[in-house]
């Protein structure tokens, strides 16, 4: 009568791959061009430049950077481009339409939030916020000023999250009780101990405008370019990997936020002065279900999926090609044969006939079919930006969403730095030890 989980799982998989070729933004008019204002030119900065510029209908007018290496490469990226080490400069300038902020956490608010009183569409590198306070302010500025702004964690608005949300939403997975999601990494790039330029000096950064609200220090080169390795710039692993876990999270399964959550971690192998914790994990409280959490820059091997859900009827998982899984669980017989291990062949039979069947002869749900089902490609987080902007749609990663995902990490920092639970209102904003 048993059949095992292993037995079954040949033909109790769907598997959902993309399919066709990438969708493009439709090009625009002359008179329907985007201009845009990029400010922060370095490793994400430098991607958004390079992203938006192959993008119909976007025309790039301006880049600010605190280091002359990245100004020269815009430069030699956009030719007659107009660079600059003061954001105030890209802001003043009436003819922008949007900008981008790729800056260290510490400066998104004050940036978007100067943005947005000039005027300016705004596409902000996650986290939104460098600290948990910080996100109603942009919230109310952006109601304000009635522009746009949109968090980058690209997750949130592609296909397999899309489509994961409808499975979740049309109850596919049944009761959903827990999720998993990991981030692994094991090399110094993965923490972000990136390679100093020869020409990085205090004659070509503007070490004082980085610093900003940060305590002053003499100049740090290593803190400069590895910045996300201190609390002072950054929240670490959960702001930088958590962060795109839990938008991914919050859009499939349509909740706000976490209540509470639990932290444990520390420095395990990158003793290399840095702050914040290489290894992380936490366990977070939602209404209706659990979300354990772990990001280890000491290993990669043990990466598996990013995001597992576990439903009473299904377990869902991404694989190794990026396909969204969903695992069937195996049907289960009305007899609970395990159980009457010890009862007499007489105690059995009337067990059996209770239920309507002859002993043996009990027999198992229908298992669902092996099937594989494509998905349609989206446009990139950054082109739905720019559609937003165009055909005056919502954002589809707004201010609320990137407080309530930067939030939950802040959070989780929280407990981990404090070695408490932490409870969150959302609706208030008081953070409290539980």
């Amino acid at each position: 009568m048993h059949i095992s989980r292993r037995q079954f799982a040949a033909s109790a998989l769907t598997v959902y791959k993309l399919a066709g070729p990438k969708p493009v933004l439709m090009a625009a008019k002359p008179n329907d061009q985007i201009a845009m204002g990029y400010i922060g030119a370095g490793i994400r900065g430098s991607y958004l430049i390079d992203s938006f510029r192959k993008t119909p209908g976007v025309k790039p007018l301006i880049v600010a950077d605190l280091f002359d290496g990245h100004l020269e490469w815009a430069k030699e990226t956009i030719p007659g481009i107009e660079t600059t080490k003061d954001y105030h400069a890209v802001l003043a300038r009436k003819d922008i339409d949007a900008v981008t902020v790729a800056t260290p956490d510490h400066w998104h608010v004050r940036i978007v939030l100067d943005a947005l009183a000039a005027g300016k569409h705004v596409y902000c590198e996650k986290p939104l916020t460098w600290s948990i306070d910080e996100g109603k302010s942009v919230i109310e500025a952006q109601k304000k000023s009635g522009k746009l702004v949109m968090v980058g964690s690209q997750g949130k608005t592609s296909p397999w999250i899309q489509k994961a949300k409808e499975l979740v939403r049309d109850g596919a997975l049944g009761k959903i009780s827990m999720v998993r999601m990991v981030n692994h990494r094991n090399s110094p790039g993965g923490a972000w101990v990136y390679p100093i330029p020869a020409n990085a000096s205090p004659e070509t950064i503007d070490w004082a405008r980085f610093l900003g609200k940060a305590p002053k220090i003499p100049y740090s080169p290593e803190r400069f370019f590895r910045w996300r390795c201190w609390w002072e710039y950054s929240g670490g692993v959960a702001t930088d990997l958590w962060v795109h876990l839990l938008t991914s999270l919050h859009e499939m399964m349509s909740v706000e936020g976490p209540n509470s959550v639990v932290a444990q971690g520390g420095i395990y192998k990158f003793k290399d002065g840095r702050s914040v914790p290489d290894v992380l994990s936490a366990v977070f409280e939602y209404d209706t279900f659990v979300t354990d959490m772990y990001v280890n820059l000491c290993n990669a091997g043990a990466q598996g999926s990013p995001i597992t859900v576990m439903g009473t009827e299904a377990t869902m998982s991404f694989g190794k090609r990026g396909e969204l899984m969903v695992d069937y669980e195996p049907p289960q017989s009305p007899v609970e044969s395990y159980g009457l291990n010890g009862w007499t062949k007489d105690m059995k039979a009337k067990y059996f006939e209770s239920l309507g069947f002859k002993e043996g002869k009990a027999p198992r749900g229908e298992q669902k079919p092996a099937k594989e089902v494509t998905l349609e490609r989206g446009l990139e987080h950054y082109e739905l930006f720019i559609d937003s902007i165009r055909e005056g749609k919502p954002s589809r990663e707004n201010a609320s969403e990137g407080h309530f995902a930067a939030g939950a990490a802040h959070l989780g920092n929280m407990a981990y730095r404090r070695g408490k639970k932490m409870k969150w209102d959302r609706v208030s904003g008081k953070v409290s030890e539980a």
